[in-house]
């Protein structure tokens, strides 16, 4: 196994780099007062997104940094998982940047469901205007009423009608619900409870303008709502889109989740190691300018040793992230299930044990908005719960184990 970065993964890396330091830093900090300031509260109908995110988006396009995720080389940038994971990891130092190459989520999942599992006209009518960065899209699969770290106990339901589906349920961390761009959403229910246990659902694609669609509510996580995407909660009362709405077919949920999850947990990973890598250097800055007691920071308290301890950290993360990225190309996402599930543990975790090493060197600074390391923070935490908590995924990798000291 190998992996050193192909030359295109480091031309792509050496332009990503260069447009990030040149376009997105100078104005990021602008970009997150603006959002706060009209984008206050949960009041999701007046959400807007700052002029400066098309400008940047269509100086992105123009030098072809743009779906950099997608394998497909005509509709994307034909890379592997692999190829890519350094690309994501470099998207990671900025809030903002995997928006500004079309690479962020959910639209990243749906629109790799769309690409391997979607139908012709699924694909033109859904996939060109997301592919194009025209509309925005969301994912739903959680619901309150049940334990959504097992996703069989999802009640949704998508029941076949004549030449339709119909959808009822409730939904919620439905993420980019409240983006004014959003125009659908990929729902996943349950339309047989007597199928196989992985048999049981299917996903069905559901404009948001569909009568019975209602928006409830946006969350905050951490007080914060992430204006101008949103995680929402939406229901959905005898929703009826047609059948040709149903991606795959009826019962093929699960075989769809698996194939979306797969990738894009390594993209979620990337970032998150990327996103450590930024409060690393936040540390280091930090540590080296502020004094204290007579001395720079950085060489009082042990922070040395963190110093340490935070490039072990992920650095590990970062070659388990990547062998699961080659595991993927080589056999699958189905038969990297462990290795994939090592990565969702252990990645937000590195991310949230170095943002907190941040938060604690700067002090009050650390938990203001005049750093970002209370957003990191939020997003290191949420993604311990997000696609799975962490529990979950341990018991998978178990699993995985005693099975090959059964076989023995």
């Amino acid at each position: 196994m190998d992996f050193s970065p192909s030359e295109k993964t480091l031309d792509y890396r050496k332009r990503l780099i260069k447009f990030i330091k040149e376009h997105i830093e100078s104005i990021e900090a602008d970009y997150h007062k603006e959002i706060r300031r009209v984008n206050a509260d949960g009041n999701w109908r007046e959400w807007q997104v700052p002029p400066m995110v098309a400008d940047l988006k269509e100086k992105a396009r123009e030098q072809g940094l743009w779906n950099l995720f997608l394998p497909d080389p005509e509709l994307g940038a034909g890379l592997s998982t692999l190829e890519y994971a350094p690309l994501a990891e470099v998207m990671g130092h900025s809030l903002l940047a995997p928006e500004i190459f079309n690479c962020n989520a959910p639209d990243t999942g749906n629109m790799e469901v769309l690409y391997h599992f979607g139908s012709k006209a699924q694909q033109e009518q859904w996939l060109q205007p997301l592919l194009a960065g025209e509309i925005r899209s969301v994912f739903c699969m959680t619901e309150p009423d049940v334990a959504s770290s097992d996703a069989t106990n999802m009640q949704t339901s998508i029941i076949a009608d004549g030449d339709d589906v119909v959808i009822n349920g409730r939904k919620w961390w439905s993420t980019g619900l409240g983006h004014p761009d959003a125009q659908f959403a990929i729902v996943m229910g349950l339309t047989d409870a007597d199928a196989a246990k992985h048999q049981r659902h299917s996903m069905v694609i559901v404009p948001l303008t569909t009568e019975g669609v209602t928006i409830e509510r946006m969350l905050p996580a951490f007080g914060e709502y992430d204006a101008p995407y949103g995680h929402g909660e939406v229901r959905f009362d005898n929703v009826r889109v047609p059948k040709e709405n149903l991606i795959a077919g009826l019962g093929e949920g699960f075989k769809i989740a698996q194939g979306r999850l797969g990738p894009g947990r390594i993209h979620h990973c990337m970032r998150a190691l990327g996103a450590a890598e930024k409060a690393l250097q936040l540390f280091m800055l930090r540590g080296q300018e502020r004094i204290a007691f007579g001395r720079p920071l950085l060489q009082l308290g042990g922070n040395m040793e963190r110093v340490a301890d935070m490039r072990i950290a992920i650095d590990q993360a970062r070659l388990l992230t990547f062998f699961a990225a080659w595991k993927i190309d080589e056999v699958g996402a189905m038969k990297a299930l462990a290795e994939i599930s090592a990565i969702k543990v252990a990645a937000p975790n590195v991310l949230q044990q170095v943002v907190d090493e941040a938060i604690q060197l700067y002090g009050g600074a650390g938990m203001s908005h005049d750093t970002p390391l209370t957003q990191l923070f939020a997003v290191a935490r949420a993604l311990r719960i997000a696609d799975g908590p962490d529990a979950v995924h341990r018991a998978t990798i178990a699993k995985v184990e005693l099975n090959k000291y059964r076989e023995r």
